[in-house]
């Protein structure tokens, strides 16, 4: 039986307020095979994904890192914890850093203390995952400097990135499964999404 998790304390002094999670409050919650994150103090809950959504995790992970290993210019990572803050504890799909950043973020438990250059969410089905995917990390990845935000749609079979312009992640491109995946930030990086969503 697991036993009861209290909710994260507030002050008595303002009843108003929203109950706020922290990283800590993460170590309380079960391990029962659900993913937790928090956002701006906010839980999200999520179950085992799709097995199509695994494919594309895979499939991209493994063209970053086939790269990575052959430039040795980054790490790639599928689910690592990226802690931004207190209230910002997350876990992308799959990231890529590169090496002068991998060195100076990551922690002692392996997890990154900051932005990689490349945060990758794979959507998953509903609208909350959807939203919390297309806005809320958008947002949070935008604030904490994250260089690139790939969104991929393994259903519609297209990728959508985001690229950091004036401070902010805007929209640069949204590629389909006949384009070729590149970033400025990966030199001779090349991927058709055809391998990616095939």
């Amino acid at each position: 039986m697991t036993p009861a998790i209290a909710p994260p304390d507030i002050s008595a002094n303002a009843p108003e307020e929203k109950l706020l999670w922290t990283s800590a409050d993460l170590e309380l919650l079960p391990e029962n095979g659900n993913r937790y994150e928090i956002i701006n103090g906010e839980l999200f809950v999520t179950r085992a994904p799709h097995w199509k959504h695994q494919k594309t995790c895979g499939r991209l992970f493994t063209a970053l890192d086939t790269w990575s290993i052959a430039t040795k210019l980054g790490e790639t990572a599928l689910g690592a914890g990226v802690i931004f803050g207190d209230k910002d504890d997350v876990i992308p799909d799959v990231v890529w850093v590169s090496k002068e950043k991998y060195e100076a973020l990551i922690d002692d438990a392996g997890h990154l203390l900051g932005a990689p250059d490349i945060a990758i969410e794979i959507l998953s089905a509903g609208t909350e995952n959807e939203r919390r995917d297309r806005e809320v990390k958008l947002k949070l990845y935008s604030s904490q400097g994250v260089l690139e935000y790939w969104i991929a749609d393994w259903r519609e079979k297209k990728l959508q990135i985001y690229r950091r312009e004036n401070g902010v992640l805007k929209l640069a491109m949204t590629l389909f499964i006949s384009d070729t995946l590149t970033s400025p930030l990966l030199p001779n990086f090349s991927c058709p999404l055809v391998q990616i969503f095939e």
